[in-house]
């Protein structure tokens, strides 16, 4: 097996560069553990697992691995209906779940499908959770009750009833805001979090505000070495592995996103598969340690990467930052006044908003706009895992239409040794030779689509149509299908069907003994590696085949 660390050797700067990951981890974490309805400590552990080691084996080098707010509000709406007391077991057994799955999803080498769901579809879904992050945590914010069945509505029960504001806390949120932001356009962004995290602590133990909650509401806070533990699998069910599946999906897709965003600094192309895997080994040791699902995070990876990370190590390190942070203040993290981590949320969300993308997705036409207009309805209005269904289903109907879209049927006249494009003709003539070239996919609706761009040899005789297959290795059987009955329909005017091209891997499918037993004659050419050299020994076959109809 190699070994993830050849040339990754730590250095002084990944030691250093872990440092702002980690104070950045730590507020994150715990916002993203109270994202998902679950005491903040688990998101605490997972970011510690997460980094440390998911980091061994990412391929994607200064990749970091830990909490993100899809995952968490994916994972969070898999637990509503849940007992409060079965949760925190749950979303541990939901990681474990989680982590399996990408491993096996690396082992069987599924990376290469993320490249299916389309960007206008995963910017509508995160657009629409970063919506859900800003409505859902409004009422944490100025700890206000709430009531609605979606985040949206949360959002807008706050805003009509206004005398149910707890106005110490509206404060606390408040000024975590004004931290947050203030501090980000300054030299002091990388601790901008922890500033946003410190400063309302402090006014609210120095102002004997008792009334805010706090995190040590949400559950008693370990103190010392987290130590690994055994999840418990009572609490296992079929849509808690559905649940799973569908934040697997999330954080996968993401994860290849930060791939795009960071590539390697050596320039050696990332492997999706590998950071597949090190993500599912991720996830395993954050449910070991009572975490949360992690992930690829673009926003922790940018702070990995501004912070002068040059390898894993950098990522890892933040790890072990955020251990001894955890062990050192385990005691203060339970004074944490839970609007200042609804503010780390809401900020986050807004910042995570790109309105260049989405404009340059709206004004790309109307296919892009509906993708997009659809995920982000379906995310604001379903639960985050049936918005991922909705996104993944949109994403293949997208696939399969922009199939047909893309098909183009070209004819080629020959014209001496050289072969020339031309129109295809919609009907055929008496005796008539058409070479017809395809660019685009034939599988399913582009299969379909060629069926109705064929010309039409009705009335007409002993013509012959010659359809140029270059360079297919595969076809559907779909494809099968429309071949087979359009060699039928020339036949009975006395055609024939002839394919030119033809790789060995399609021959060795339509065999003889196939074609004679659904009553097709096809002649085939098989490729050679002079292009058109097939085809033009089809068309020369073809015109002694008309010349001896004429003369019989």
């Amino acid at each position: 097996m190699r070994n993830p660390f050849a040339g990754q050797r730590m250095t002084k700067a990944d030691v250093v560069a872990g440092v702002p990951g980690a104070i950045g981890g730590v507020p994150d974490g715990m916002a993203a553990g109270m994202l998902a309805g679950v005491s903040p400590v688990h998101g605490l552990y997972a970011s510690l697992a997460g980094r440390f080691f998911g980091g061994m084996g990412t391929s994607t080098r200064l990749m970091v691995i830990t909490t993100t707010s899809a995952s968490a509000l994916a994972a969070g709406s898999v637990l509503t209906d849940l007992d409060p007391e079965d949760r925190s077991a749950a979303m541990v057994v939901l990681t474990l779940i989680g982590g399996i799955a990408m491993i096996a999803a690396a082992a069987l080498r599924l990376g290469r499908y993320t490249r299916f769901v389309s960007h206008s579809v995963m910017t509508g879904f995160l657009l629409g959770v970063a919506a859900n992050i800003v409505f859902g945590q409004l009422p944490v914010l100025v700890g206000a009750p709430s009531e609605g069945s979606v985040a949206a509505l949360k959002a807008v029960h706050v805003v009509l009833h206004p005398r149910q504001i707890h106005w110490p806390s509206a404060v606390v949120g408040g000024l975590a805001i004004v931290l947050l932001v203030a501090l980000a356009r300054t030299r002091f962004r990388t601790v901008a979090s922890l500033a946003g995290l410190i400063v309302p602590t402090a006014l609210v133990i120095g102002l004997g505000w008792d009334g805010v909650a706090t995190v040590s509401d949400s559950g008693e806070i370990p103190r010392g070495f987290p130590l690994p533990q055994v999840p418990e699998l009572s609490v296992l069910s079929p849509s808690l592995i559905a649940g799973a599946l569908a934040v697997t999906v999330i954080v996968l897709v993401q994860g290849a996103g930060v791939a795009e965003s960071s590539p390697n600094p050596s320039g050696s192309r990332a492997k999706t598969d590998r950071d597949f895997c090190a993500q599912g080994i991720g996830n395993v040791f954050a449910a070991l340690f009572r975490g949360m699902p992690v992930g690829g995070s673009v926003g922790q990876t940018a702070i990995n990467v501004s912070s002068g990370a040059r390898t894993r190590w950098a990522a890892m390190w933040s790890g072990l930052w955020i251990l001894v942070i955890l062990v050192a203040l385990s005691g203060v993290v339970g004074r944490v006044p839970m609007p200042t981590l609804a503010a780390i949320l809401i900020v986050a969300a807004v910042g995570s908003m790109d309105p260049d993308r989405v404009m340059a997705i709206w004004s790309s036409g109307t296919i892009s706009r509906t993708a997009l207009g659809v995920t982000f309805v379906a995310t604001l209005l379903l639960p985050v895992t049936s918005a991922v269904g909705v996104g993944v289903a949109i994403s293949l109907l997208m696939q399969m239409n922009q199939e047909a879209i893309d098909l183009k049927v070209v004819r080629l006249r020959v014209e001496g040794d050289h072969l020339l494009e031309s129109t295809v003709p919609k009907r055929l003539s008496d005796n008539e030779i058409v070479i017809l070239d395809v660019y685009g996919s034939l599988f399913y609706a582009g299969a379909r689509t060629l069926q109705t761009r064929l010309p039409d040899p009705t009335g007409a005789t002993g013509c012959v149509v010659i359809l140029r297959l270059r360079g297919r290795a595969s076809v559907s059987s779909t494809f099968l299908h429309i071949i087979a009955d359009y060699a039928r329909r020339l036949d009975e005017v006395g055609g024939r069907l002839y394919l030119s091209g033809i790789d060995p891997q399609i021959r060795a499918v339509w065999t003889d003994e196939l074609l004679d037993s659904q009553g097709i004659e096809i002649e085939f050419y098989p490729a050679s590696s002079t292009i058109g050299e097939s085809t033009l020994s089809a068309y020369a076959d073809a015109e002694v085949r008309i010349d001896q109809r004429r003369r019989s």
